[in-house]
């Protein structure tokens, strides 16, 4: 038997890779609602067929490309291999507020089920980080509920600076925000 791993066909992966690009394109243009699956069709210049073998439907494409989107900007910071620490617990409040605030700026036709797919996608990052962050900590508290209140409380101070008309530095927001989050992950530090 043949201990060769299967390597993705690259024409799936170009195939894919081209749905992720026009879809984004389209969301900077229009709004999520309004996308339509022949839009992309047409766009990428496939049929609905080879759209359907790729994704479920527009839901599961948005949820993979904004997977995707917040996954590079974490592995850019190195987040994903490393511990729970304060330095990185800030680091990752930074990144999810860059990133909620480039989502406002660049898809600006959003409407509450677009804004509410974004949130679950990122909160569900954000919550899989932490376990994974968290894993090693022996504590008698649950991993679970921290990690959820963790990723709630960071992604809903993301959002309060993404939409406020007046905005500190960012630096100086996550600085004011640290401790927010921070007291509810002593325990683990």
């Amino acid at each position: 038997m043949s201990s060769i791993s299967k390597k993705e066909d690259p024409r799936i992966t170009r195939t894919r890779n081209l749905i992720l690009e026009s879809f984004g394109q389209l969301l900077s243009k229009k709004g999520f609602e309004t996308i339509t699956i022949q839009d992309l069709t047409d766009k990428v210049q496939i049929n609905r067929a080879t759209f359907y073998a790729h994704f479920e439907d527009k839901y599961a494409l948005l949820d993979y490309f904004v997977l995707q989107l917040f996954r590079q900007k974490i592995e850019a910071r190195t987040l994903s291999a490393c511990q729970y620490s304060p330095d990185n617990l800030k680091i990752l409040i930074l990144t999810v507020v860059e990133f909620r605030s480039q989502v406002r700026k660049d898809w600006a036709y959003s409407n509450q089920t677009f804004e509410a797919l974004v949130e679950g996608t990122i909160k569900k990052q954000i919550f899989g980080l932490f376990m994974h962050w968290l894993e090693e900590v022996k504590t008698n508290r649950s991993h679970e509920i921290s990690a959820t209140v963790a990723a709630s409380a960071i992604y809903g101070l993301a959002d309060y600076y993404s939409r406020a008309k007046k905005r500190p530095a960012l630096e100086k927001f996550v600085d004011e925000a640290f401790p927010l989050v921070a007291v509810n992950l002593e325990q683990f530090a």
